[in-house]
């Protein structure tokens, strides 16, 4: 089943962290493009996430984000670089010695120093499994979305299938009342020379300008890529490429039609097959 590029997925998760929120955005794009946004405690999953992603989707832009809200009055808790602390303190007491003095280490002047107070690290394990578990499920409700928009976007593919079907059994229905109205026009012109006609030169002439004029190979053309048109949307595998390569040979085949046609209602035919191939361009562009 086809799926469309365009979609948004948004979930939210709490804990004793506080509000985990993933947002993800997809519109249509030639390939895979992903901007991803993480808070800095999550810059680990980056490339955890970006395969995630990349697993699940194969075209399209995506912008995905994960944000954080710590809960509310938690403040960051802090703690002694020990280590660092010892080591001023005896430079320190060096430094009084050689000076003659005996003033103990001021306190204050001790915290200020780079190095000496630093935030305790905290176990950021299940904060980062609970993350990627979201995006995951995040990722399932966009394509869920995307299947369902993908699933309106076969009808309007099918419904012009169809239409076109109906255009091109029309204008082979009348191909041999077309082949006799240009019989009729020779033998007028020829009439109207008051010259005697040459049957077997007439015959000739009539093989060689119904050669020349003749669709029988665009309109088995046209069928064969509405037949493939349709078991493409009904495939599982990514339809968007081969679908914009069937819209150019659609288009490609019907301005030949219009080319070769020595009929009014043929012309209108053709004209009328380039709007149902335009519809279905514009829908195709959108699909993954």
């Amino acid at each position: 089943m086809i799926r469309s590029m365009t979609g948004f997925a948004r979930r939210e998760r709490q804990g004793s962290w506080g509000t985990l929120t993933c947002e993800l955005r997809t519109v249509n794009h030639r390939y895979l493009e992903l901007s991803l946004r993480l808070p800095d405690e999550l810059k680990s999953l980056d490339g955890d996430v970006r395969q995630l992603i990349g697993s699940a989707l194969r075209r399209g832009k995506v912008d995905a984000s994960l944000y954080l809200k710590s809960v509310h009055g938690t403040a960051p808790t802090f703690e002694l670089n020990h280590e660092v602390v010892t080591h001023l303190v005896g430079k320190l007491r060096e430094l009084s010695q050689a000076a003659g003095t005996t003033a103990p280490p001021n306190a204050i002047e001790l915290l200020r120093w780079p190095g000496v107070v630093r935030e305790a690290e905290r176990d950021l394990t299940p904060l980062l499994a609970e993350a990627l578990e979201l995006a995951g499920e995040a990722l399932g409700d966009l394509n869920d979305m995307r299947s369902r928009e993908g699933a309106r976007i076969r009808e309007l593919i099918k419904q012009r299938c169809d239409a076109m079907q109906t255009t091109v059994n029309g204008v082979r229905a009348r191909l041999p009342e077309i082949g006799r109205r240009i019989r009729v026009k020779l033998t007028e012109k020829i009439a109207a020379l008051n010259a005697a006609p040459n049957n077997e030169r007439l015959e000739q002439e009539l093989v060689i300008y119904a050669h020349k004029m003749d669709v029988d190979e665009e309109l088995d053309r046209l069928t064969s890529h509405l037949t493939e048109i349709a078991a493409i949307i009904d495939s599982k595998e990514p339809a968007g490429r081969r679908l914009d390569f069937l819209m150019q040979e659609l288009n490609r085949e019907a301005n030949t039609l219009s080319s070769k046609s020595q009929d009014v209602d043929t012309t209108r035919a053709a004209v009328d097959l380039k709007v149902l191939i335009e519809q279905m361009r514009e829908q195709v562009q959108n699909i993954e």
